[in-house]
């Protein structure tokens, strides 16, 4: 594959750029957090011969997994490229490991405040370039099929797991670096938020159309840490992309922000120079219509757990949940990943439901 060739086949179905763009949509798009994932039988296959990262950083691999849920569900509007959150903490040379059960382990987090100077930003995204390349070879192969979303985690997210020493639910140790080293974590946050920049300018530049930046750990934060941590860092992310592809001549592409747990901030969020903002399933959608205005689509929210019901009630669901929406710059997901033990035809219920409500 020539990874050079940015010639991509037309793009046939627009919805989702269209939303977020806030133009007129014949049906409201949906996608869905986590398409491509364990539910998925072909996706265990994939899995049952190679690592998580090894997936991650082959671009046949994370192609061909990006693709698996488009071959099922015929009604989804986007895909999102396979990689991980976390393959930033690697670029920055620390080590994170997938443990069946447990989920991503760093063996040696960050212990000290002085260990921020052992990072290695220099070079961090040309160590990325395996997304890049994933991303092109799946713009080829999906034949203008759907958009391919790029995405990125937040600051604050990515610092809580090198903190950490991977997912928790507490986060003490990261909130205890908030009190008593606001400094250095404000140092740790830009150096994320410069690395984050440039690897999402690199999604675009090799073929992503859309951006999301994940806030998968807001729901740490108070309002008031969500203002001074989260929220400048985001702000920066965005400004920073448009900035720089202005400056290359590069096509803006629609950038989307999901604050997990943010619902206390929506007012924040919507003046971050994000085209959409993402809801979890607690926020009630009519609230936060009211609360960001009409020139921002909103993205979300039934809850993954829903998935769980019966085919009719999951039906019903759905088509409330886009009623409350509305069709205008409306994009619909569910308010969270979709969870491993989802029976296939719930997310089939969910994707045709969305497309006949209207």
């Amino acid at each position: 594959m020539d990874f050079s060739n940015k010639k991509f086949p037309l793009l046939k179905n627009d919805r989702l750029l269209r939303a977020a763009s806030g133009q007129e949509i014949d049906k409201v798009p949906v996608w869905v957090m986590r398409q491509a994932g364990r539910y998925l039988p072909e996706f265990q296959e994939v899995r049952a011969k190679h690592d998580f990262f090894t997936v991650c950083r082959t671009p046949e691999l994370a192609c061909e997994v990006t693709l698996q849920p488009l071959r099922r569900f015929e009604h989804l509007d986007a895909s999102i490229i396979f990689s991980d959150i976390l393959v930033i903490p690697q670029a920055l040379g620390m080590t994170v490991e997938m443990h069946p059960g447990q989920g991503p382990v760093f063996p040696n987090p960050l212990q000290d405040v002085s260990e921020i100077n052992n990072l290695k930003e220099e070079g961090a995204v040309s160590r990325l370039s395996y997304v890049g390349d994933a991303i092109t070879l799946t713009r080829h192969k999906i034949e203008g099929k759907v958009p391919l979303i790029g995405f990125t985690g937040a600051p604050f997210t990515l610092m809580g797991y090198m903190i950490e020493g991977g997912g928790s639910k507490t986060m003490s140790k990261t909130k205890d670096w908030l009190e008593k080293y606001p400094k250095d974590v404000h140092r740790l946050l830009a150096l994320l938020t410069r690395v984050i920049i440039n690897y999402l300018v690199m999604q675009v530049e090799s073929g992503a159309q859309l951006l999301q930046v994940f806030e998968s750990s807001a729901d740490h934060l108070t309002r008031e840490q969500f203002i001074e941590f989260s929220a400048p860092y985001l702000k920066d992310i965005s400004s920073g992309v448009k900035n720089i592809l202005n400056e290359k001549k590069i096509d803006q592409v629609p950038m989307t922000v999901f604050a997990k747990g943010g619902g206390h901030s929506l007012d924040v969020q919507a003046d971050l120079g994000y085209e959409t903002i993402g809801l979890d399933w607690t926020v009630d959608p009519i609230e936060a219509r009211k609360i960001v205005g009409e020139n921002i689509t909103l993205q979300g929210n039934l809850d993954p757990q829903d998935l769980y019901k019966t085919p009719d009630e999951i039906k019903t669901l759905t088509i409330d949940m886009v009623k409350k929406f509305g069709k205008h710059r409306y994009i619909a997901n569910l308010g969270h990943g979709i969870t491993p033990q989802t029976p296939i035809e719930s997310m089939t219920v969910f994707t045709e439901s969305v497309h006949e409500a209207v």
